[in-house]
């Protein structure tokens, strides 16, 4: 038997197939679209896979202002964060941090769903969010897919 046809075979750095592409946030639900744009972030859609590489695609956001949830959660979720100072607990809810910045809110959210490593920060770089439905990232050609198709 030829074993030779069962090797597996991991992509590295140079052979990572990285695409462009842009997601409509307009109308989506905020949790639903961010664990799909974190798989599009790691690669996993791809058959090329690898747990410990960067093959996974640059996602460009847009419409980041008209995300939705549902339910009371714009007003009931509170994000906690410590500034390392007694006292130093503050909380903000999504519609706040929506308000600071649309970009912020959504950041947030993936940057969750990412590893905490070097990898993830690394995966987390090729995210970029847009408020409107402008954005200048023109010049890498990128590929407007539907975020409803992925599973």
């Amino acid at each position: 038997m030829d074993t030779l046809s069962y090797k597996t075979v991991s992509a590295n750095k140079a052979t990572a197939q990285k695409e462009w592409v842009v997601v409509d946030a307009e109308g989506q639900i905020l949790g639903r679209m961010c664990t799909k744009v974190a798989k599009l972030l790691r690669g996993k859609y791809k058959p090329s896979f690898t747990p410990n590489v960067d093959c996974g695609d640059n996602v460009i956001i847009v419409n980041a202002d008209k995300v939705i949830m549902t339910g009371n959660k714009w007003e009931g979720r509170t994000y906690v964060r410590y500034t390392g100072f007694p006292g130093g607990q503050r909380e903000m809810t999504p519609a706040q941090l929506l308000a600071k910045g649309s970009d912020r809110l959504i950041k947030k959210v993936v940057k969750g769903m990412l590893p905490k490593n070097r990898l993830g920060s690394q995966l987390f770089n090729n995210l970029y969010v847009f408020a409107g439905a402008e954005h200048n990232m023109q010049a890498q050609q990128p590929k407007q897919i539907d975020i409803n198709t992925l599973k």
